[in-house]
């Protein structure tokens, strides 16, 4: 948003008041004095599409924000939607938050300066690609997409149409990860011989039969582009582990830990050209993504970086150099020899982005137009590495990859699922 628009805002409100008839005068200018910095003239207006457990999260953390009016929310699910309306309305002592269970009908508001994305990961591609066409900056949450030709098609938009993107991998403004990061890219253990990524466990199988939906919840657009199928007790938290939805734990962590693996190599705007590995599939029930998972991925430095379940690999990224290893999650940063961790960083040594606040840093970049610390190129290189490892071990065969061109060499079985089927009449 620019100055530009703020004044559209003000110069649309003066023409509807007067084309009314109303006798109260508008000042040309609001000043900052009667409102403060946070006039209302200068409020970053948002809405919020997905407010489950996730999206509520996200919308309480820019509702907190002085400078973001939250005025729509959306939900397929009514109890969901009635729950984060009525947290909205609470915030600001009214009842003037708009709910809406279409996304289309809160992007076509007109009066939107950004929306927050927190769907299943089947649904994140359509609305992020239309809040952008509609001119809106977008915080979509991880991982970007659920193939890679979504994920490209989003980054395409963005850059389409001008919007500024934010990644969810907060992790990136969490100070112990940069700093793990500007370590390893600052040769405190040397030259990096191997990565390794720990992610979490995924789920079991499971047996239900075909359900009635919960009331209020209007499954058909739940569903959205994936295949229909009745209900089977899948929301809202069971979802990620069928395929038709999510990859289960490796893509849902894939824009957390292989990100940070990512930010510490330099690695943020390409890929592996290599992809090897295996999963433990489901044999019946339910579910039928990978319980546990082990792949390999070569970059074009030599360097192979490994993924697996935390059953095999500690959660958090690790980096092994000549001359020690530095590890980082959330749990806190360790390395081989604590004297690594005082190490002071140089003022002509490498620098990363800096951010102490993943959402300020969204809104900051809405105001000055600047790349967030993870666009969605970032994002989507992060889980294009998930998502080339599930193609791998779905496929067994190991996976050659062109990162520049995003294509796979030579496997037409396993070209054929960089990308989803929609089902009519969702298109991408």
């Amino acid at each position: 948003m620019n100055g530009q628009q703020f004044t559209n805002r003000r110069s649309f409100l003066r023409r509807t008041i007067a084309a009314a008839g109303a006798t109260v005068a508008l000042p040309t200018i609001v000043p900052t004095t009667v409102f403060g910095a946070h006039a209302p003239s200068n409020r970053i207006v948002m809405g919020a599409i997905g407010v489950g457990s996730q999206g509520t999260g996200d919308m309480r953390g820019f509702l907190s924000r002085p400078q973001v009016q939250m005025v729509a929310v959306c939900d397929v699910d009514k109890g969901h939607l009635e729950n984060a309306k009525k947290i909205v309305d609470q915030k600001y002592g009214n009842s003037d938050c708009a709910a809406y269970m279409d996304f289309r009908e809160l992007i076509g508001r007109g009066d939107l300066d950004a929306v927050q994305l927190a769907m299943p990961d089947h649904w994140h591609a359509i609305p992020a690609i239309e809040a952008a066409r509609a001119g809106l900056d977008i915080h979509g949450q991880k991982p970007l997409a659920r193939s890679i030709r979504e994920g490209r098609a989003i980054c395409d938009a963005v850059v389409r149409y001008g919007r500024v993107w934010q990644t969810g991998s907060q992790q990136r403004s969490d100070y112990k990860f940069r700093r793990a990061c500007e370590l390893v890219r600052n040769n405190r253990i040397g030259k990096i011989l191997k990565v390794e990524v720990g992610l979490p466990t995924g789920s079991g199988t499971d047996v239900k039969g075909p359900q009635k939906p919960p009331e209020g919840l209007d499954w058909n657009f739940w569903l959205g582009p994936a295949p229909y199928v009745p209900y089977r007790g899948v929301v809202h938290w069971n979802w990620r582990w069928i395929m038709d939805y999510s990859g289960g734990q490796l893509t849902d962590w894939a824009g957390h830990h292989i990100d940070i693996a990512h930010w510490g190599m330099g690695w943020d705007r390409t890929g592996p050209v290599e992809i090897a590995g295996t999963g433990n599939y489901p044999n019946e029930g339910l579910y039928n993504v990978a319980s546990e998972y082990k792949f390999t991925c070569k970059y074009a430095d030599g360097i192979v970086m490994t993924v697996a379940n935390n059953t095999q690999l500690t959660q958090g990224a690790k980096w092994y150099g000549e001359t020690g290893w530095i590890h980082v999650n959330r749990g806190g940063l360790r390395a081989s020899d604590e004297k690594i961790l005082k190490e002071e960083i140089g003022p002509n040594e490498i620098r990363l982005y800096e951010s102490r606040d993943h959402q300020q840093n969204f809104l900051d970049c809405v105001k000055s137009r600047k790349l967030t610390i993870c666009p969605a190129e970032v994002g989507h290189r992060s889980i294009s590495v998930g998502l080339l490892g599930e193609i791998a071990m779905l496929t067994g065969r190991k996976i050659k990859w062109d990162p520049e061109k995003e294509e796979i060499v030579g496997d037409a079985e396993a070209s054929a699922l960089l990308g989803r089927s929609y089902r009519e009449p969702w298109v991408l």
